[in-house]
């Protein structure tokens, strides 16, 4: 497919979700084909600086980015905790070689969400002062809560405990969250999403962020049934919306748990098909939390599943076309710079 004329070259965007990883150690272990998800990352197994830059660098005006923890480049050397503390490190030194100058006004991972446990309770606060001592860049935390009674709907790297959320033990540990004002990324699959509505309900003062438009199920033993918990679907969104701290990301689709579309990895699909695909669940979304609450995303590489990232934000841009110059600067910079305190890159702009 040749390539696609970038729609409004010169809108801001800060890119709110991507990862950076090194897993080829792991892909090693895994026959291929596996799974939908673990194959998809066959040719993006490294991941970090060149990468990235390669791919903001597609034709879309990108002048900042946001890490999203994945486990990567923990510190073997400290305890199981703190480990994660070598991830935040890392990305600290790619924002810094970004930051440099050598690549003009481009700042990725500006901002850093990192990894703690919180099932450590009240303990789980000194991991988070570990944290924000390895960078001034480090803003929050994403404590992974998707679970799903079959295990070949997510794969093994992605089990967690059922009902994460609701635990006495992890919550004591989320309300250090608030006493260190760091936001929470929340990623669950579309039947959790009551979970989330709880958590926000139960502390109404934190910032909480739920990724991937609540993570819409198209596999496994879901597979197919994506029209029938659409209602569903849209009713836990328009409940969490209720909840004024709470913003949603809006992405995450063409991730192999969703299949928008089924045809990957790297299908090649044009942003004409992929908007058509995806604008039920991202117009619902910002419907239900309004443009300053909803922030547009790659979550690249994950997404390569179905969608090469220029293609990736041209479908977001065929969805908004409509929306305001005021609502295209939040879904596409303006609430992620609110969020992740990256008002600094606008203010530069």
């Amino acid at each position: 497919m040749p390539a696609e004329e970038i729609l409004e070259p010169d809108l801001p965007i800060i890119d709110p979700h991507h990862h950076l990883w090194d897993l080829r150690h792991l892909l090693a272990v895994f026959p291929q084909p596996y799974h939908p998800f673990i194959d998809a990352l066959v040719d993006a197994a490294y991941y970090t600086f060149d990468q990235l830059h390669a791919d903001t660098h597609t034709g879309h005006n990108v002048i900042g980015t946001v890490f999203m923890e994945c486990g990567a480049f923990y510190d073997a050397a400290r305890d199981d905790a703190t480990k994660p503390v070598g991830e935040v490190e890392f990305v600290n030194g790619v924002a810094a070689q970004g930051a440099s100058g050598l690549y003009g006004d481009y700042r990725p991972c500006a901002s850093i969400v990192g990894h703690a446990d919180l099932r450590l309770g009240a303990k789980s606060g000194d991991v988070l002062d570990s944290l924000m001592a390895a960078s001034p860049r480090f803003v929050g935390i994403r404590h992974a809560g998707a679970w799903d009674s079959d295990p070949e709907t997510l794969g093994p790297p992605f089990h967690h405990p059922e009902g994460l959320y609701r635990d006495s033990a992890f919550r004591e540990g989320f309300a250090e969250l608030g006493k260190r004002g760091l936001t929470f990324d929340a990623w669950v699959l579309e039947p959790q999403l009551g979970d989330v509505i709880d958590l926000a309900r139960a502390f109404p003062e934190q910032t909480i962020v739920l990724d991937h438009c609540g993570t819409p199920l198209n596999i496994g033993r879901w597979k197919g049934t994506l029209g029938d918990h659409f209602g569903r679907w849209r009713d836990n969104i328009q409940a969490l919306a209720e909840c004024p701290n709470v913003s949603v990301k809006l992405g995450g689709l063409a991730m192999a748990f969703c299949m928008m579309p089924e045809e990957g990895p790297a299908a090649g699909i044009g942003s004409d098909k992929l908007a058509e695909m995806w604008r039920p669940y991202i117009e619902t979304c910002i419907e239900a939390f309004g443009p300053a609450r909803a922030m547009l995303e790659s979550n690249y590489p994950v997404d390569r599943w179905g969608a090469s990232y220029p293609a990736l934000w041209n479908a977001f841009k065929r969805i908004t076309a409509g929306a305001s110059d005021t609502e295209k600067h939040q879904l596409y910079a303006g609430t992620a710079a609110k969020i992740y305190r990256l008002q600094h890159l606008l203010d530069a702009g």
